[in-house]
């Protein structure tokens, strides 16, 4: 296949927030078009923010995130940098790691039916936008995401979880049935599980937690959260019996995913 055919028709389509340079977008299209050549898959669309947050006491307000359609298969990357030339810089080394992490464990699972051992993801974890410390009293839920949760193995999710760049991702095990949760573990980045009740049969090479998730409102999953000092809780909804996820946003405030009933 001819690589120039891989780029989409509307090329790279980049959006600004806040007062970035009128420089960066085109620096951001080169960078990401250089992206793009090394591909063989089709790209569908390629989508980047560029944020220059206001508060110049942050270590790293330059922020820069993509999204690539690559035939179908959304792959995602997310930084932050002292400046928007650095985070556009690291946006495309997280990407192209990105998109090489995706298509180890595409393959991998493709045949074994587990995700290759790979000690772990560390790249880029430094480099992620920082979160805005709030007092207790003024943090609130300003985002409820719901959506039908796919149902999905465990090592399915994982990939899920790797090409969006996310640190958790929660689904419904075909296994199962239960609603599930598969996140880094902060402390060596290799992969978790955890779902509404204890798991009933191991998946192999992916540690497993031995009770299941705490039955919560969200007003105490936000109190256990912040004494805690964890990123996010995956609970059992006292009420629905689903499970949730509370987690802190980069501003401060939390974010609530639930299922669709």
């Amino acid at each position: 296949m001819n690589r120039l055919q891989t780029r989409p028709a509307a090329g790279v389509r980049v959006e600004t927030r806040g007062e970035v340079t009128r420089a960066a977008p085109d620096y951001a299209r080169a960078k990401l078009t250089a992206v793009l050549d090394r591909l063989d898959e089709p790209v569908l669309a390629v989508r980047v923010r560029l944020t220059q947050e206001p508060n110049h006491a942050m270590a790293r307000p330059s922020l820069a995130q993509a999204v690539v359609d690559l035939n179908g298969r959304p792959v995602r990357a997310h930084v932050a940098a002292a400046t928007m030339q650095e985070a556009i810089d690291l946006l495309q080394d997280r990407l192209n790691a990105r998109i090489a992490r995706v298509r180890r464990h595409r393959d991998h699972h493709r045949h074994h039916g587990t995700a290759p051992d790979t000690g772990g993801d560390r790249t880029g974890r430094g480099h992620r936008p920082q979160r805005r410390e709030r007092d207790g009293e003024d943090r609130r839920i300003v985002r409820h995401k719901s959506y039908g949760l796919a149902r999905q193995t465990a090592w399915e999710a994982v990939l899920e979880l790797e090409a969006m760049d996310y640190d958790f991702h929660l689904f419904t095990d075909t296994g199962t049935g239960f609603d599930s949760l598969v996140h880094r573990d902060t402390a060596d980045g290799g992969y978790r599980l955890a779902t509404t009740h204890p798991q009933a049969v191991p998946v192999p090479g992916l540690p497993a937690s031995t009770v299941g998730a705490p039955e919560l409102t969200a007003a105490d999953a936000a109190t256990r959260l912040d004494l805690g000092g964890l990123p996010f809780v995956f609970f059992t909804d006292a009420a629905s019996g689903r499970g949730h996820v509370l987690y802190h946003r980069y501003d401060g405030h939390y974010g609530l995913i639930t299922p669709v009933l």
